[in-house]
């Protein structure tokens, strides 16, 4: 990385600051963040109208029956993006959001008239619905006395034939009749009711037909209600009529006339009925302009591109980015900003700007002009990754980003993440199945690339990491001879059963080697992965968590020991000669003197012919406790010798280095300058803070607590060499989910295919495409979806823990260049 200010002339500053993020890589520097002065903020707040105004016609979109907006072509956009210009993208939104405003306003307008009508509708229908009840089963009201009443069977209430006593009772009964939505009526009744003190009588007829709500556009159920009471004067002024027209305007329901008469109502229903009609159309005909209005938004200017919406939304977003990346920008006449840049794209950059600054004969030009010398701040650690190492590198920077220039463990996991994963999840069966997922969206990258759903997107950043890890599965399924729990005979079995004399029904059968066991030139064994002989032996669990419980450590050991060649590499690169004697050298020694011997102990005694073969657990304890082997494999002395060379590193990594960085700034102090140490001091003392090494190399002002760096070295010796012990039984769970996925397999086979299996023919026919059912769904379900979860965040501790814990320190801090595309990409995640 390199350190260079950028100047840009502010006539053409966004042209330069555009191409930039088209073209190369930069990473900007606020100059403005203690001022807070930021001389673009006008643009940006007219970008958030304009984003106001995309999300206010977005949600109107939605509501325009099949209407789809195009999304997700991004390279497309950024191909025709110059084609946009501000002001004349910011015209159209704002004419179209008056359109779309009118249309809205002129929408609830008709909505409302149509409600109204047709609300009175139906209070007309209720009315001769009730008039006709009335007349036909002669119900009808008959006043006894002056305060009460009741029904008469043989009169109508509103019959107008009838005597004066009918046209008095007429006289002294009114009624208020409208409409309300339905969740409010209860609310509605026991408001008269108090409010009249139960002199009103409400009666609710429900609308089966929803109703548009004016303003939301949400359908609104609703029923018509009709209030009887008594009123001798039938006048509006009247109190118990103010009352009940007071919680009608309370509720804001709407009230209609009711009809005298049936001709009346019949009069009255015809012309509703034609007024509904005439809103319907003029509803239908303003949403067929609508559609118009909304079909220039939904469709692609282009062929292959976006809808013209999603355009502007992209557009918007990638000006506002532009605006913001100026902002960054201090000066007057010339904007200028530092910033951080690839070594290797300067004479690229600089070709660019050149070139730009040319076209048009413009005057005006940008400059970068690099630093001769690093800044004391920490350069931004970059990583070139493509679409194979990406979701590797994810993993590893979600642990830690790398510090500028150390050693990158995505170098490594990119092979050992998914071997390990193999090894926990080893089948044959299984891992085609998940190399099957893998290659599938491989193939179909673009399709998912383009989907807006969260596990599509998971699937493409991973599919290459998939087809690996089903690789390796079905590699090592063929080193366990795992088939869905099956052996598989490939090469013939090296064992054969041996007769018994006397031998009774049910004895467990034995078996002899035919292989050479003394390894003196005879045949072999099984050539490649676990003899079919061992599935279905009596000893077969036995005998596989000893052969995987052994492999689980040996690899172990070697990737530690791999993590400690990478840390030997930093100390070399960063010329840190305390670290290299006193750190990684005891590391590596006290690594191979102990852990290393048990692995070699384990594969000497596979390969090597012993009549009485020792216990490696026991000659590892022995050797701990420096106590007697009583049946050593290599003697007694050598055991010793190198657990005591183990003992002596200790002290190595504790002492010598807190000592050293005290005289080294104690010979700092003394000099008044910073030593010439060099880089090799500060870096030592960065293992101290773990903080950035600009910041480590200022001036020694601050003093050397040795106490502090003590303290720091004896937690750093006792966590390696603790951690050491723990970290080679952490491998283990190689072993322990291997063993859970086999296990699981042969139940889910024995319980479910042989066992339909197992039904009398022609049942077994039958039954078998049942089990294999319930099998196949089992199988996705906990082997394939909840199995390869665990063993993947299984694998991503031995990684983040076991392994990089060795060497890596992951306090740097990401270089994140301002880039068009990366801008519009992220936009998408979040939407």
């Amino acid at each position: 990385m390199k350190h260079g200010t950028l100047v840009l002339p502010v006539d053409r500053a966004r042209n330069f600051v555009n191409l930039i993020g088209s073209c190369t890589r930069m990473q900007f520097e606020d100059m403005n963040a203690n001022s807070m002065h930021r001389p673009y903020k006008k643009y940006i707040q007219r970008i958030d109208e304009m984003e106001r105004i995309l999300r206010f016609l977005t949600d109107e979109l939605q509501r325009v029956p099949d209407a789809e907006v195009i999304v997700n072509n991004v390279d497309d956009f950024i191909s025709h993006a110059e084609d946009y210009k501000l002001d004349e993208v910011e015209a159209m939104l704002k004419q179209t959001h008056t359109f779309f405003i009118e249309f809205k306003e002129n929408n609830a307008k008709l909505t409302e008239k149509r409600n109204a009508a047709l609300e009175n509708k139906y209070v007309v229908q209720t009315a001769t619905a009730s008039m006709v009840q009335l007349g036909t089963r002669g119900r009808g009201m008959s006043v006894r006395n002056n305060d009460d009443f009741e029904f008469d069977s043989t009169r109508s209430l509103l019959e107008e034939e009838g005597g004066s006593r009918n046209r008095s009772i007429e006289a002294m009964f009114s009624n208020i009749a409208g409409v309300i939505p339905q969740d409010e009526q209860d609310r509605f009744s026991r408001a008269v009711f108090r409010a009249t003190r139960g002199n009103t009588f409400t009666h609710f007829q429900q609308i089966f037909e929803p109703m548009q709500d004016p303003k939301s556009g949400k359908p609104v159920s609703k029923s018509v209600f009709v209030i009887y009471f008594q009123d001798h004067a039938r006048s509006a002024t009247s109190a118990m009529n103010e009352k009940i027209q007071k919680v009608c305007a309370a509720f804001g329901v709407n009230t209609y006339r009711w009809p005298d008469s049936r001709e009346a109502a019949s009069e009255m229903h015809q012309a509703l009925k034609l007024q509904v009609d005439d809103q319907d159309r003029l509803l239908q005909a303003h949403e067929n302009f609508v559609r118009l209005e909304a079909a220039t938004l939904l469709e692609p200017p282009r062929l292959g591109a976006n809808s013209l919406i999603e355009d502007y939304r992209l557009y918007c977003i990638k000006e506002k980015s532009i605006y913001s990346t100026l902002n960054l920008f201090e000066g007057q006449m010339n904007l200028r900003a530092n910033c951080w840049y690839p070594a290797s794209e300067e004479d690229q950059i600089r070709a660019q700007l050149i070139q730009h600054s040319s076209r048009g004969g413009s005057t005006s030009s940008a400059m970068l002009v690099s630093d001769r010398l690093m800044p004391k701040k920490s350069p931004p650690t970059y990583f070139r990754t493509n679409e194979f190492t990406s979701s590797i590198q994810d993993l590893v920077n979600l642990y830690g980003m790398p510090r500028y220039q150390e050693a990158n463990p995505m170098i490594m996991s990119l092979v050992t993440f998914p071997f390990l994963f193999g090894v926990m999840y080893g089948d044959v069966g299984h891992g085609m199945m998940l190399l099957i997922v893998g290659l599938f969206c491989i193939q179909n990258a673009a399709t998912l690339k383009r989907s807006n759903d969260m596990i599509s997107q998971l699937l493409f950043t991973s599919r290459y990491l998939i087809a690996m890890m089903g690789f390796f599965a079905v590699y090592a399924g063929l080193m366990y001879n795992d088939f869905f729990s099956v052996g598989l005979d490939l090469f013939g079995s090296r064992w054969k059963p041996v007769a018994h004399d006397g031998s009774e029904p049910g004895q467990v059968e034995v078996y002899e080697p035919l292989y050479d066991i003394q390894n003196s030139g005879g045949m072999g064994p099984y050539p490649f992965g676990l003899d079919p002989a061992w599935h279905g032996a009596s000893n077969e669990l036995q005998y596989l968590n000893s052969m995987k419980m052994k492999v689980s450590v040996i690899i172990g050991v070697c990737q530690m020991v791999v993590g400690l060649l990478l840390r030997f590499s930093n100390s070399v690169y960063e010329g840190n000669r305390i670290d290299f004697i006193f750190e990684c050298c005891p590391m590596m020694v006290f690594m191979l003197c102990f852990f290393g011997f048990m692995d070699y102990m384990i594969m000497y005694k596979w390969v090597t012919p012993m009549e009485d073969p020792p216990s490696v657990i026991n000659a590892l304890i022995c050797m701990g406790m420096f106590q007697e082997d009583k049946n050593p494999m290599f003697g007694a002395f050598t055991p010793w010798l190198l657990m005591m060379i183990t003992a002596l590193t200790i002290p190595v990594m504790l002492f010598p280095k807190p000592y050293l960085l005290w005289k080294q700034h104690q010979a700092q102090h003394v000099s008044g300058g910073r030593g010439h140490g060099g880089h090799g001091g500060g870096h030592a003392h960065s293992a101290l803070s773990m903080d950035e090494e600009g910041k480590l190399e200022e001036d020694t002002e601050e003093g050397f607590d040795l106490g502090e760096v003590c303290i720091h070295q004896v937690i750093e010796t006792i966590e390696y060499v603790l951690g050491t012990v723990s970290h080679t039984a952490s491998y283990l769970r190689l072993w322990a989910l291997s063993l859970a996925h086999q296990q699981l397999s042969l139940v889910f086979f024995q319980k479910f295919i042989l066992a339909g299996m197992s039904f009398p023919t022609p049942f077994n026919m039958i039954t078998v495409y049942i089990t294999f059912a319930i099998w196949f769904s089992v199988t996705v379900v906990v082997l394939m979806g909840m199995d390869v979860m665990e063993c993947t965040l299984h694998c991503l501790r031995l990684h983040w823990i076991e392994f990089q814990q060795k060497f890596f320190r992951g306090d740097g801090y990401a270089f994140e260049p301002y880039r068009v595309r990366d801008v519009l990409a992220e936009s998408q995640k979040n939407d």
